[in-house]
């Protein structure tokens, strides 16, 4: 017979509980938001302190460059966001193309941080990125693979083979093509239209030289003033131009499909006998 004390008691030593982790969202907010706007600061706060106090060089006086103290702490809230970035990218070696495009998107803002401009231009530069979505989203709407597919396709990864394939399948039917064109466009639209909103803004605040304290002050100002109304910009892009494609979706397979829902689009596409490119009449 055992030894009741040499077994363990698991009543004494109960397992431990799993430590809950912080979203992934929460990390993007700080890495791309938080952290920069705080360095940003000329006054972290409230306490009469900023980064720009601890990164060495001139607080003032000279051309701007890397000397002073206020173009390294501006440089540094700007190329953090990119490290951050390209570090999640590699750790979590997501190389989907939404994911180098993100990260294609986050080098190029970053390389604009040494394009050293105040006034007309900053406004331009500090909308650069959406700038260059729009464009490239339109361009893709005269080619096969309009972009906003991309984006959709990836969203289905996840799913079982037979539930991806026939969303691959759907996305090349004619019909629905031209839902994803005028998708992308709508995007693209969108986007633009919120890189002129943020352009004004900044025009309208962004009024003191590059390279001194009340530019990076009125920066950080900008920065936070526009991060809810830019979400909700893009997000009413993402939204208008899901809606044109799901619309053009259910006219062809049925009000039941949906795009978002592989499962559902293959169960509709089943019905109608529409299966691995197969038709059961004309489309």
């Amino acid at each position: 017979m055992s030894d009741p004390a040499s077994e363990p008691n698991s009543a004494a030593t109960p397992p431990k509980k799993a430590r809950a982790r912080v979203p992934k969202t929460v990390w993007d907010l700080v890495f791309t938001f938080g952290i920069p706007i705080l360095i940003l600061s000329p006054n972290i706060l409230g306490s009469g302190i900023s980064v720009a106090d601890f990164v060495g060089g001139e607080k003032a006086g000279g051309v701007p460059g890397l000397g002073s103290a206020n173009v390294r702490a501006y440089l540094l809230a700007a190329l953090i966001p990119v490290v951050y970035v390209l570090w999640d990218i590699l750790k979590n070696k997501n190389l989907s193309p939404v994911a180098l495009i993100g990260g294609a998107g986050a080098i190029f803002g970053g390389a604009l941080a040494f394009w050293y401009v105040d006034g007309f231009w900053y406004a331009i530069k500090d909308s650069a990125r959406s700038y260059l979505t729009g464009i490239l989203f339109l361009i893709s709407a005269a080619t096969s693979v309009p972009l906003f597919r991309v984006f959709l396709d990836a969203a289905s990864i996840g799913e079982k083979p037979e539930d991806r394939a026939a969303t691959q399948q759907a996305m090349r039917d004619p019909g629905v093509h031209r839902g994803l064109v005028l998708g992308t466009i709508v995007f693209a639209v969108v986007d633009l239209i919120g890189g002129v909103v943020n352009s004004i803004v900044n025009y309208d605040r962004v009024v003191a030289k590059f390279g001194s304290e009340e530019f990076n002050g009125q920066v950080a100002a900008v920065n936070a003033i526009m991060r809810i109304p830019g979400l909700v910009i893009s997000l009413v892009g993402v939204f208008a131009a899901i809606w044109f494609v799901q619309r053009a979706v259910r006219v062809r397979f049925g009000p039941e499909a949906s795009l978002l829902e592989p499962a559902k689009l293959a169960a509709a596409m089943r019905e109608r006998g529409e299966v691995r490119g197969e038709r059961a009449g004309p489309a």
